[in-house]
């Protein structure tokens, strides 16, 4: 191979390598080479996958002179680094899984090996996906690649980067309170969160499980059309995955959206929103109205401003009852060094876990303890109840509802005056989707100061078709995602 190969979006590369432009061996190459020049500046990747990439690329080929040239056979992707690859360390980002490598895939991770997936590495994240930075990673923060003195947004930090710096043309993600989509934003590529039990979890580490969600970062709306096609669909090992009819999600591409309903919730343009970012999501949204959409800018969501408190309640109960089963016995870091079993527990977790995961788990703990359990736990749940109501009357009024998917610009990496509560704060705009399980998806929708913002589009349970053409036709009238950073 003469010159290295620019990676493209999927569907471009797909061309290419079904005409023979290149073989997957060759693309796969220039990847890992990338990836070597633009790693030590980012930070993207917990582990690189090099040989095994490899073997799958001259698979892929193989594939390819058959004629079996699937959308994602030959692509490089990258894997959020909380999913089961077998044979390959799955760390969570924390040193309590350091070095624990799966007996088994992901559910998620095995649909895309079945489609000709070439998995180049495993991308860093908030530890086990608890933040709005990736500086919780227990073994290196990511850096934007927009700008590396700032965040990439979290936890699925590292997927958003690499996918923005082109180390691999696609990733996997997951999203229990808006970690696929703030960070999408952050690095200005799309990134869809689907509605629950549409794409199966099992295999991938759990943080909070009703809240968590799997779903696709990209460069472009057709890429993740593309990928929902490979990963959707009923799971028997998961007992949430939900039989619905899986639909072929490239037919959404290329519609117009004329005469369509567009819901605008006050709630979201909340306190504290930069103001650049709410000029430049007013923007889009009147780009969608140019497009033939009616769009109504006065829709209330009254119990919006109490989501975040009702997530942090019942995130941190569910996660300190998942993360218990690490007790440095069965498997992961264990310390064991310690005169009894009761010793070596506390051990383990005191330097397996870091500050973010402890400081929910104590937070988990104390409000499912009895006395706590119908003061906070209980009621956050009948907010949730509320807030899931108020979409199901909003979504018979509009097909769906667009909203700014940060109330900022990506946050400089030293910028530590804001303190925990305002961090906590970053993801008021994605967390009531997550509480009501619906579908929803970023797309870059322009810069302030030549940082990227995201618009939020969210529609009812299982209509990612109508985000998708939505999104697709807001895109396509844009030039936000042709935009490259340097690095990449």
């Amino acid at each position: 191979m003469k010159n290295p190969i620019q990676l493209q979006t999927i569907h471009e590369t797909h061309g290419l390598l079904k005409t023979k432009q290149f073989s997957s061996v060759e693309l796969t190459q220039s990847a890992l080479s990338h990836i070597q020049n633009v790693e030590p500046h980012l930070h993207a990747l917990v582990t690189v996958t090099e040989t095994l990439a490899l073997e799958q690329a001259a698979q892929a080929d193989k594939r390819i002179a058959r004629g079996d040239c699937q959308p994602l056979t030959g692509i490089p992707a990258i894997i959020k680094d909380l999913f089961c690859t077998k044979g390959i360390r799955t760390t969570c980002s924390s040193k309590m899984l350091e070095n624990f490598i799966p007996p088994y895939n992901a559910t998620a991770v095995e649909k895309l090996y079945a489609n000709g997936m070439v998995l180049v590495g495993k991308s860093n994240m908030d530890e086990f996906a608890m933040g709005s930075s990736t500086k919780t990673s227990a073994f290196f923060p990511t850096h934007n690649p927009w700008d590396l003195s700032r965040v990439p947004g979290g936890s699925s930090g590292g997927s958003a980067a690499a996918v923005a710096a082109k180390e691999g043309l696609y990733s996997l993600g997951s999203d229990s309170g808006g970690s696929i989509r703030q960070p999408a934003s952050f690095c200005s590529v799309v990134g869809l969160k689907p509605t629950y039990g549409r794409v199966s979890r099992y295999g991938a580490v759990p943080f909070a499980s009703s809240l968590d969600h799997i779903g696709p970062l990209t460069q472009d709306v057709e890429d993740t059309a593309i990928v929902m096609n490979a990963i959707s669909g009923l799971d028997e090992r998961d007992s949430t995955s939900l039989p619905n009819n899986v639909p072929d999600f490239t037919q959404s591409l290329g519609k117009d959206i004329k005469e369509m309903r567009i819901g605008v919730p006050r709630q979201y343009f909340v306190d504290g929103i930069e103001h650049e970012v709410e000029s430049t999501i007013r923007a889009a949204i009147l780009k969608l109205e140019e497009l033939g959409a009616n769009v109504d800018w006065e829709v209330t969501l009254p119990h919006t401003e109490y989501a975040v408190a009702a997530y942090y309640i019942i995130a941190p109960a569910e996660a300190s009852a998942n993360l218990s089963r690490y007790d440095g016995i069965k498997y992961g870091f264990s310390y064991g060094d310690t005169e009894n079993m009761w010793s070596a527990i506390e051990k383990t977790r005191q330097y397996g876990f870091g500050d973010e995961v402890k400081r929910r788990i104590m937070l988990g703990t104390h409000v499912l303890s009895s006395g706590c359990y119908e003061k906070y736990f209980l009621k956050a749940q009948k907010v949730r109840t509320l807030i899931s109501q108020e979409f199901e009357r909003a979504f018979t009024k509009y097909d769906v509802l667009v909203t700014p998917a940060s109330p900022y610009v990506p946050f400089k990496a030293n910028e530590e005056s804001s303190g925990i509560t305002s961090l906590y704060q970053s993801c008021v705009c994605t967390v009531p989707a997550n509480l009501a399980g619906i579908p929803a998806i970023s797309v870059p929708a322009g810069f302030v100061n030549n940082l990227p913002v995201g618009m939020q589009i969210m529609a009812k349970p299982f209509a990612e078709d109508t985000l998708i053409r939505v999104a697709h036709a807001y895109e396509q009238a844009t030039e936000w995602h042709k935009r490259l950073p340097v690095i990449a």
